[in-house]
């Protein structure tokens, strides 16, 4: 059965059934809007779009696949600012020949991921559209604590990471020269495992200042260095290649390094620590701030990309 067949309302019914719902949400769909708990009086809001063809495609993930995708990446956004998810609000824009059952499948893979967090998708919206579009909007709660923001690094801090970068876009390159394997990689491509919990507790140890890396760590670190008027390097020996990747590399005839250092989607959290700091467990030192400006590895400028640009 298509979209069209089911119509805009029982489309709706079919979606709402298939979602969980959270400790925060105090009213979820069924109403002009949801109303959802802020017991710190402050919501953290981030929003992020995905857009077939650009941000994903149908013969490389199923539509749960999306689903998890879509939310991990706001989810992870809110964790970057050292605050708990609550909430998701999703805007789906889809072709009306597209089956009913895709649609259902993605919002179980959004509310499933939502899940984990202890979050729920409360509302959205939906339109017919040439081009199917899914924007997640992510709400959350600071229990207290200030946000951490991306211009507190200083001078001798600790550059931390938590999670795992270049995995997906080891994945999206080996999806894109036709092949499904190593499993590892296209799986990391597909569903990014996020270390949600790290930003909070980043939070409560005293980082200075915190990141999503969404687009590459060496570019999301510059908008750090940017904002933080200082200069970062990563020590390049603290990323180790698996062999999985290593050997997709070789194949490829792809530097292991250009995905683990410039390589988005993987949605790992990097920080910064004052000096000294015991780095709470899930974290790795994998670099230092010092005076300066921009990003550097080893001591010396990186040659090669940085990082995703939509407009490049």
């Amino acid at each position: 059965m298509s979209i069209a067949e089911t119509g805009e309302f029982g489309l709706i019914t079919r979606i709402v059934a298939r979602l969980e719902t959270g400790a925060a949400s105090l009213l979820g769909p069924g109403d002009d809007a949801a109303v959802v708990a802020a017991p710190d009086r402050r919501v953290v809001a981030s929003t992020d779009v995905l857009v077939e063809g650009r941000h994903f495609r149908r013969d490389w993930s199923s539509a749960a696949d999306v689903g998890h995708r879509a939310a991990a990446a706001n989810l992870a956004d809110i964790a970057a600012m050292g605050a708990v998810p609550t909430a998701l609000l999703v805007a789906l824009c889809v072709p009306t020949d597209l089956p009913v059952e895709w649609a259902e499948e993605l919002s179980g893979g959004l509310s499933t991921e939502a899940a984990r967090v202890g979050a729920a998708v409360v509302g959205g919206d939906m339109s017919s559209s040439p081009t199917l579009t899914i924007a997640v909007t992510a709400l959350g709660d600071l229990a207290g604590r200030e946000p951490v923001l991306r211009s507190g690094a200083q001078p001798g801090d600790v550059v931390a990471l938590a999670g795992r970068t270049g995995h997906a876009a080891a994945g999206y390159t080996v999806l894109s020269r036709g092949f499904r394997t190593p499993k590892l990689l296209v799986e990391a491509y597909r569903r990014p495992e996020v270390e949600y919990a790290a930003g909070p507790t980043a939070a409560r140890l005293g980082a200075t200042s915190m990141i999503d890396i969404s687009d590459g760590l060496l570019q999301d670190l510059g908008h750090v260095a940017a904002a933080s008027v200082v200069g970062i390097d990563i020590d390049r020996a603290a990323f180790e290649v698996p062999d999985q990747m290593r050997d997709a590399a070789s194949a490829l005839g792809v530097d292991p390094y250009v995905w683990l250092l410039a390589g988005g989607d993987d949605h790992a959290l990097a920080a910064t620590f004052p000096p000294g700091t015991q780095l709470p467990p899930g974290w790795r030192a994998v670099g230092s701030v010092h005076e300066g400006t921009g990003v550097t590895v080893d001591r010396r400028p990186w040659q090669g990309g940085t990082g995703w640009d939509h407009f490049r």
